[in-house]
């Protein structure tokens, strides 16, 4: 059966440094509201910044559909796929059996993200969204060099993709796409970070996708870019791209790939906020 579940991102862009105050704000946020994060407070850490943020998006989004924070729950399956059940009270068994969100929340250095739809609870939790900037760390290596660093997460196919002779920038993109199509796979079924991503295989010229040399059947994926400006320390102001993938299971015959080229093409289901809006909301979001 096909499932007709509308896809929402939301990201949100760490456009500059972050105060300690707007860190504990956002710290005690998540303490109070997301019991299950169970974050360490460490305010001089931009990555425990960065788990804070990611938390804090289904609570902006709940926020956004005017459902109080006592309404509804955050549910989880026994290998960590993650849903929001809302209260019953007031809707009728049909509507709220077809009301459960699945979302999932991944970040990579300055882009924190969110997918998620809604449905039934069975069809909405295989859901993954994968983020990859698209540059090489450390800063200075070659291209090629960073490239051959993710072999072991690729397939001899795959490989082929990245040539150097096709050029840095095209290399780049290419290696971003195909980690961010995995990453976003990966955590749709609920794998952990021990994976072997070799077991999976996309072929980006045919659109098509394999695990365990099967095809994958089933499956959207959505590819899109995100151009952030980014402010740092001293004022300087960066431009970074992200490679962006979404993996949904909707139980089709065949496994879809859409692709984004432009902002225009986004507009309808991807929305994109910074710190400062994040920020503001903080007293709306324990409502």
């Amino acid at each position: 059966m096909t499932m007709d579940c509308p896809l929402l991102v939301w990201m949100l862009s760490l456009n500059r440094d972050v105060l300690t105050e707007e860190y504990d704000k956002c710290f005690h946020l998540v303490q109070d509201c997301v019991p299950h994060a169970r974050l360490p407070y460490q305010p001089t850490s931009i990555d425990s910044f960065r788990q804070l943020i990611c938390h804090m998006l289904p609570l902006l989004m709940m926020r956004h559909r005017r459902i109080s924070r006592a309404k509804w729950k955050d549910c989880v399956t026994s290998n960590g796929k993650h849903w929001i059940e809302q209260s019953p009270d007031d809707m009728p068994p049909e509507k709220f059996l077809q009301s459960m969100i699945g979302y999932h929340l991944a970040y990579d250095n300055s882009l924190c993200g969110m997918v998620m739809t809604q449905g039934r609870q069975r069809q909405v939790i295989n859901i993954g969204l994968g983020i990859k900037q698209i540059s090489v760390e450390p800063k200075g290596v070659s291209v090629a060099a960073y490239a051959e660093s993710f072999a072991h997460k690729l397939t001899p196919l795959e490989m082929t993709f990245l040539n150097p002779e096709l050029g840095d920038e095209v290399v780049l993109r290419r290696l971003s796409i195909l980690l961010s199509l995995k990453a976003a796979y990966i955590k749709a079924v609920g794998q952990s970070t021990a994976f072997d991503w070799s077991r999976l295989e996309f072929n980006i010229p045919s659109e098509s996708a394999r695990g365990d040399d099967h095809p994958l059947q089933g499956w959207e994926f959505r590819v899109f870019k995100a151009q952030l400006g980014v402010q740092r320390m001293g004022g300087v102001m960066l431009e970074e791209s992200y490679q962006c993938a979404c993996a949904f299971f909707r139980g089709t015959k065949e496994s879809k790939f859409i692709w984004h080229d432009n902002a225009k093409d986004l507009e309808a289901w991807v929305q994109f906020i910074n710190i400062d809006q994040m920020v503001k909301v903080i007293p709306k979001l324990r409502a």
